[in-house]
């Protein structure tokens, strides 16, 4: 899958998932300091799958009705956070094809996917 990793995200998460053959661009190294929606416009541009741990995109996303190629929310305690990059790894590998288009929220022990947030 192509993704795009947010600054906020782990970087842990994205070693993870290039190690799983995924695509990641991190903007942590290509575009450090970008707005959020340059971010999401990025993403859609290069039709990846937006990869965070920063909430404000659901706000983008759903309250502004911005398009988006799909964000996945990354919401682990400081607790829990050895199991993160495992997560998100078996997240792709047993939904990835419901991600794009959506908003999904991973949690220890709880995914949510939301509705298509795409314009079709």
């Amino acid at each position: 899958m192509r993704l795009l990793a947010d600054e906020s995200c782990d970087f842990a998460v994205v070693r993870a998932l290039r190690g799983a053959g995924h695509d990641v661009v991190s903007v942590r190294h290509e575009d450090p300091g970008a707005p959020d929606e340059a971010v999401i416009e990025r993403a859609l541009r290069d039709s990846r799958v937006l990869i965070t741990e920063d909430k404000d995109f659901g706000q983008l996303v759903f309250a502004s009705a911005s398009e988006s190629p799909g964000v996945i929310c990354i919401r682990f305690p400081a607790n829990a956070r050895q199991a993160m990059a495992q997560t998100v790894v078996a997240l792709l590998e047993q939904h990835g094809a419901k991600v794009a288009g959506r908003f999904v929220v991973v949690q220890p022990g709880r995914i949510r996917i939301s509705e298509r947030v795409r314009k079709e």
